[in-house]
């Protein structure tokens, strides 16, 4: 705690994960006191390779990282078992010129970017080997307690602290989560021949995903690639997940079938369980506020989750500039703006990807037949993602008028 720590300036965050940090550095930025209380010694980045959008490179860049050599942009193509292109998601060029950014979708390794983000928080800044068990909330003041710890006051507390949250479930009861019926096979591995270069393929077959995107990772090239299947809390996990994993990509098409060779399973594939839970109407309470899957875990079918809790501790911080957060007036109002701009978006975005998650492996055999057939034959599928997510994302993307190149450049002459 070597740290100015002012009253009215306390910002007490819980969870070192992507979310937590990007609340950590907007807020530092704009003249807060902050302290990150992670229950580990050392952040930990967990998971392989991630997507990124433009919006979310652009609030990093406003942090600090470098995107020179940050990530691989992408173009994403859907396409049937066979390889059949079913839709493309395109560029936009307004949102490219405005961000000074090419592309949509960015890969990167998980732990570079998270490494990225770490470089710029300020010594002493993370708390390690800090527990959560519980805090009170005065409403003049927030007081944490801390496993095996002292406690420490602040003026308002963000949980960052991931799906289990801590911070969440005091604040809004038990979170009701529940499996959304897929597992996730997540791997990357480093470059090889012989990939159409800068895009990605999401293809399906009747019941599975199998998908890849460029990515790079401390600079170097590779690609993140994933296999989607049914599950369920009580599904068995393959005692041979390479050998499962490369029994269900060699059903696609060419390249799919070539990336469990080029990959350590031991080190580079992870399986995730999802889990969701009911969409919450407020994310704050009193002196607390929370972000990223502490209150909206999200399914991979939106691509999402850590470029929207990074999003979430950059407006976070927007709507709390010049406030006195000792005044819980001024508190509320803040928080007022961040849920105005973030629950309906953000609900949107995971329950698209929920529904989405049902249509593509949890569809009874003749529907699951009768769907393919249609997205084979028509530009249904395309609409639908313009219509539901590339529509509202570049929306979102335009009014961010703070992060144009152009204003970036005005603000820093």
């Amino acid at each position: 705690m070597k740290l100015s720590w002012r009253v009215g300036r306390r910002v007490a965050v819980v969870g070192a994960g992507p979310g937590g940090l990007s609340a950590a550095l907007a807020l530092t930025a704009k003249g807060y006191d902050v302290r990150i209380f992670e229950r580990h010694q050392a952040p930990r980045p967990l998971g392989g390779a991630v997507l990124l959008s433009v919006p979310v490179l652009a609030m990093l860049r406003q942090y600090g990282v470098d995107l020179s050599n940050f990530g691989s942009y992408t173009s994403t193509h859907f396409r049937n078992q066979k390889g059949k292109l079913r839709a493309a998601l395109p560029f936009n060029a307004k949102v490219e010129e405005q961000f000074g950014i090419k592309g949509w979708h960015y890969g990167v390794l998980r732990s570079s970017a998270f490494s990225d983000m770490l470089k710029l928080v300020p010594e002493g800044m993370i708390v390690g080997g800090y527990s959560l068990k519980s805090y009170d909330d005065s409403g003049k003041v927030i007081r944490l307690h801390f496993e095996d710890q002292e406690t420490v006051d602040a003026d308002m507390l963000i949980g960052a602290d991931g799906v289990n949250s801590v911070v969440s479930k005091q604040a809004f009861g038990d979170p009701g989560l529940f499996h959304v019926g897929i597992r996730v096979w997540l791997a990357w591995c480093n470059h090889f021949e012989g990939v159409p270069a800068n895009t990605g393929w999401i293809s399906h077959s009747r019941q599975h995903q199998a998908s890849f995107f460029p990515m790079l990772h401390d600079g170097k090239p590779g690609f993140e690639w994933w296999v989607v299947e049914p599950s369920s809390p009580t599904a068995p996990v393959p005692s041979d997940p390479k050998a499962h994993v490369t029994n269900i990509v060699s059903q696609f098409a060419n390249p799919m079938p070539r990336f469990p060779a080029h990959t350590d399973f031991s080190s580079q594939m992870f399986r995730w369980e999802v889990y969701n839970r009911p969409s919450l109407k407020a994310w704050s309470k009193g002196r607390v506020v929370c972000l990223g899957d502490a209150v909206h875990p999200v399914s991979p079918y939106a691509a999402y989750g850590m470029g929207m809790a990074i999003e979430d501790g950059y407006f976070i911080a927007k709507y709390l500039d010049g406030r006195d957060l000792s005044d819980l007036s001024q508190l509320k109002g803040a928080f007022a703006e961040y849920e105005a701009q973030r629950v309906a978006y953000c609900n949107h975005h995971v329950e698209l990807a929920r529904r989405l998650g049902k249509l593509f492996h949890r569809l009874p055999a003749p529907l699951a037949v009768l769907r393919d057939l249609v997205y084979d034959n028509t530009k249904l599928l395309e609409r639908t993602l313009s219509k539901d997510y590339l529509k509202t994302a570049e929306d979102f993307s335009i009014a961010l008028t703070e992060l144009h190149v152009k204003n970036v450049r005005d603000q820093a002459a």
